[in-house]
């Protein structure tokens, strides 16, 4: 016969069922992992959306805004400024449409009427223009202006 040295075949290595169950569970838990990750990117992302309607998008769709909460966009009405014990009641349009305004809470001291304005809040039912609001945003610049070009402007043509 020869004196060639025989070949060795590689052993397999036979995985336990122990080790495979632990794989699944790992797959499982990292599966969970990014699920959870994933729902949290989503959710945080969403919410941080800086989202808002002008005056008369928000009255063509408070049917299905209902009382959640919103940003609306609008000019203030002139002469609709006035002071309440909680905070200031006045009025915001776009053209022909007009939404009556309540705010708790003190207003920014650039707030006067004839600017553009957003405020948060909500309607008070889905069958009227009152919008509950708990703050005044009044931060329009020149940067605003070019990003947002079709977006309210004071009668000047300026945002203050």
């Amino acid at each position: 016969m020869s004196d060639a040295p025989a070949i060795e075949r590689p052993r397999q290595r036979l995985e336990s069922p122990t080790r495979r169950r632990t794989k699944r569970r790992l797959w499982f838990v990292a599966a969970v992992l990014v699920g959870a990750l994933v729902f949290l990117l989503v959710e945080g992302l969403g919410s941080s959306l800086d989202y808002f309607d002008t005056v008369d998008q928000a009255i063509a769709h408070r049917g299905t805004l209902g009382t959640s909460t919103f940003r609306l966009e609008g000019l203030v009405v002139p002469g609709s400024i006035h002071s309440t014990a909680d905070g200031t009641d006045f009025a915001v349009s776009e053209g022909a449409e007009e939404v009556s305004v309540q705010n708790v809470g003190s207003p920014p001291e650039l707030f006067q009427q004839d600017i553009p304005v957003v405020v948060v809040g909500h309607f008070a039912g889905p069958g009227t223009t009152l919008f509950l609001s708990n703050q005044i945003m009044v931060k329009h610049s020149a940067n605003y202006i070019a990003a947002h070009p079709n977006r309210v402007k004071a009668p000047n043509g300026s945002v203050r």
